[in-house]
């Protein structure tokens, strides 16, 4: 990575940490803000989660630990709510790199993908149907709530994202790094009593 890929990787990284963003806009702010131009080269999301380390690391590292433990209790929550739809928690609160202005990420693998949308008109849930990119690319049902988080006392924007039960094969290869890309509830759990909050 050159030293401009670099520069726009630690922009877009604090854009994330301090305003919530997702990678793909904190990266386009990061090229209008250090004025380059805008078909500058950008760096690939794995660059910009190690400068979110980098900057959790150096700012946060006194309020992220517990920030992040309060996501995945709530995302754990919503897991537990949604079992019969075997969800999975993806994204920064899976990997470690959220604070408190990051969104929770679950996946469900639904047998119907119409049953976690009537689950929560069922309990009156207040949700948004969205179309989002999946980890494939394809186009995927997004259902997006806001949750309130009682440790952090404020409401938490949470996305269930509907895949078909037959996506679910594909789900767990490792990533780039070798990393598994997605938790199941035992693995959540196990995250949330590793933090000593079980």
């Amino acid at each position: 990575m050159d030293s401009v890929q670099s520069e726009i990787a630690a922009t877009a990284a604090r854009l994330v940490v301090e305003e919530g963003m997702e990678y793909g806009p904190a990266k386009r702010r990061a090229v209008k803000e250090l004025r380059l131009p805008a078909r500058a080269a950008l760096p690939d999301n794995d660059s910009v989660e190690d400068a979110v380390r980098e900057y959790i690391s150096i700012f946060c590292a006194d309020t992220q630990p517990a920030e992040l433990a309060a996501l995945r209790r709530l995302a754990l929550t919503w897991m537990e709510r949604l079992a019969e739809f075997r969800p999975y928690l993806a994204g920064a609160v899976w990997h470690g790199t959220a604070t408190r202005l990051s969104d929770i990420y679950v996946q469900l693998f639904c047998d119907d993908p119409k049953s976690a949308e009537i689950k929560l008109i069922e309990h009156n849930v207040d949700y948004t149907p969205r179309t989002v990119a999946g980890f494939h690319g394809e186009s995927v049902e997004a259902l997006s709530l806001s949750s309130m988080c009682p440790d952090l006392g404020e409401p938490v924007g949470v996305h269930l994202l509907v895949y078909d039960h037959d996506d679910l094969r594909g789900a767990l290869k490792p990533d780039a790094k070798g990393r598994t890309p997605r938790g199941d509830l035992g693995a959540v759990r196990a995250l949330v009593k590793e933090s000593g909050d079980a």
